[in-house]
This record gives C-alpha cells, structure tokens and sequence, in this order.
C-alpha cells in the first residue's frame, strides 16, 4: 500500500495555516504573478509570506510545494528562473512544473529541490512521464483528469516515479493544461498569464424576467433562472445555442466538481501515492471542510477501516459531483 499523502490547496497564507492545521501532509502554493496557473487578484504569496509560510509548515512537518505551472513566453523567462531561485532559497520541498524549459533550469541550478510534474504538462502515457523522468530528474507526475483506474494501475508499472491524482475540486477537463479558449476573449491564458477568465473580464447582469447572465469580455456565457445559482463565468463551462440544441446546452464541460472519495481504496491499490485536492481559489472554510475530510479517510484507509467520508456534496460546483474518467470514460 502506498503513502497515501494528503495534497492541499493554500491560495493564501490563511489558507495555508489552515490547511497545515486540518491534517495536509503537503501544500502547493503560487507566487504572485503569472509562473503560477492561479494568478488571480487577492491570492498567492509575495517571497516574505511564502518564507513564513515554510517555516510554519515545517515546524509542523509538513512540506511545501511551490506551484511553477505555466509556459513562459518567449523572451520572459527571468521571470520564471527568478521565482525558482527565490523558492529554492526559502526551502520549499519541491517545484511543480510544466514547462521543459523551466523544469531544465532548475534540474541544473536546484537539483537538490524535487521537481514535481505539473497536470499542465498533460502527460498521460509512460513514454511521456520517463521522458521528464530521464532528462529532468523528475520525482512525480500529476496525472490528467482523463485516465481509468486501470489505467493508472497499467502507468505505475511502467513509469521510475510517484503518481498523484485528484480526488476532489474542479473537474477540469479542457485536454488538461491546453485549454485557450479564454484567450480567444480576454487575451490571457491559463497557460501564458496563470488565469482562466479574468475577474477584469468577468459581469453578471439582471435580465428583465429576473434571470441572471453571466459575461466574458462582453459576452454571455450562460444564463441562469430565478432560482438557479450563477456560477463563475469561463468559456469551457458555457452553455451554448445550437441549431440541433436551441434551448443551450454544455458543449464542452458542464460545471461539476470531481469526487473520489470511495474510490481512495482502489486508487491506492492502483500504486497512486498522493492525492490532491483542488481549490487554491477556495475560503478557508472549504479547505478546512474538505481536508479535514479526507484526512479522516485516509487515515482510516490505512488503519484498514471503512472510510466515512461524510457528505461533501455541498462543496462542489453547482452541488453536482462525479467520479469522471476514474470510474469510466464517459463522465457526462
């Protein structure tokens, strides 16, 4: 059986505290600027916080990831070097990566720092993940959203490294780490800029019947009844018209949060080594909820007892949950 660890979001140093403090065995966290694929107003750490930060981890024995998984454009890549040396420096306790070009600087410069393998990266075959593995260094993989238990049970034995897996958060699905669609309206990427529809971008309005619309960068994205919750604008969650489907519908994803509670058993058994749950956007409140949760259950997996996972339904996006490709390939 493996470690089973416990990967937490920290967006902010309250969240991190309070990560740290619910049972996380690790946090993985972002800088403020575009090296990170969080990069959004009121999140993520300056150099000072992330230093406090470590050292109120460490003193709980308990690691930090710095998150350093986006694409650096051509010709700004200091940027990147720059938030490697600085992570280095404070002692984080590995860096996630998804760019080959940055994963080269620091398997050169800090090759004392584990390099992790960001889902940006979108490796899902072995031949990907031991390509990082031989020619970076690389200790981990973060697997895609888009892979079966078999699956995953087939990589372990073909692939030098750990895996880690989600198991709760976001479901994002968009060919993980590719997704450009909201540069196409905003002209910034998840990718490039570390932001997936910009707060700038981002209106609601109040529609006459009392519907509400959600907008990016002027255009509307979904419209949402009287009673219905109006989530957050992003284009690969937009409910569309089209000629066959005239009433809207999701032509890419629809807004649904990923849940593998009970699976933990089988994804252990699977050779998966840590699992991560999603939400760096997240309150404290979630976090504490979420990781407190699965704290309980994995260390009653380990304990070999049922796992009471509880209800966590009312966390996920549009309290709607699902075991996606993990369970089967057709997640709709």
């Amino acid at each position: 059986m493996s470690l089973a660890e416990l990967i937490c979001p920290a967006g902010t140093p309250a969240a991190l505290r309070t990560a740290v403090d619910a049972g996380a065995d690790a946090v993985y966290c972002g800088f403020q600027d575009a090296t990170n694929a969080r990069n959004f107003p009121g999140l993520n750490f300056t150099p000072q916080e992330l230093e406090e930060a470590v050292s109120y981890a460490h003193a709980k024995g308990v690691k930090v990831l710095l998150a350093l998984n986006t694409y650096p454009p051509a010709g700004k890549v200091d940027l990147w070097r720059h938030a490697a040396d600085t992570g280095a420096r404070i002692g984080v306790d590995a860096f996630i990566v998804a760019d080959m070009g940055v994963a080269d600087y620091i398997a050169r410069t800090h090759p004392q720092v584990r390099l992790h393998l960001s889902v940006q990266a979108a490796a899902s075959s072995p031949e990907a993940i031991r390509y990082y593995c031989e020619n970076f260094g690389v200790k981990r993989v973060v697997l895609p959203r888009i892979l079966t238990i078999p699956e995953i049970r087939q990589i372990r034995k073909e692939i030098p490294c750990e895996i880690e897996t989600f198991i709760f958060g976001n479901h994002g699905l968009m060919v993980e780490g590719r997704c450009s669609l909201t540069n196409y309206l905003t002209g910034q990427s998840t990718n490039l800029d570390g932001v997936c529809s910009p707060a700038s971008d981002v209106e609601y309005v109040r529609d006459a019947d009392g519907s509400m619309s959600s907008k990016l960068a002027g255009f509307t994205i979904d419209r949402f009844g009287p009673d219905e919750k109006a989530g957050y604008p992003t284009i690969c969650k937009g409910r569309y018209q089209v000629a066959h489907r005239p009433d809207g519908y999701y032509a890419f994803e629809e807004p649904i949060s990923l849940n593998l509670a009970r699976l933990l058993p089988e994804l252990i058994d699977a050779g998966v080594h840590a699992f991560k749950i999603e939400g760096r956007q997240r309150s404290k409140s979630y976090v504490r909820s979420v990781v407190s949760a699965f704290r309980n259950a994995v260390d009653d997996i380990r304990a070999g007892r049922d796992a009471d996972i509880g209800n966590l339904v009312a966390l996920t996006e549009g309290q709607k949950q699902t075991q996606g490709a993990f369970a089967t390939k057709k997640w709709r």
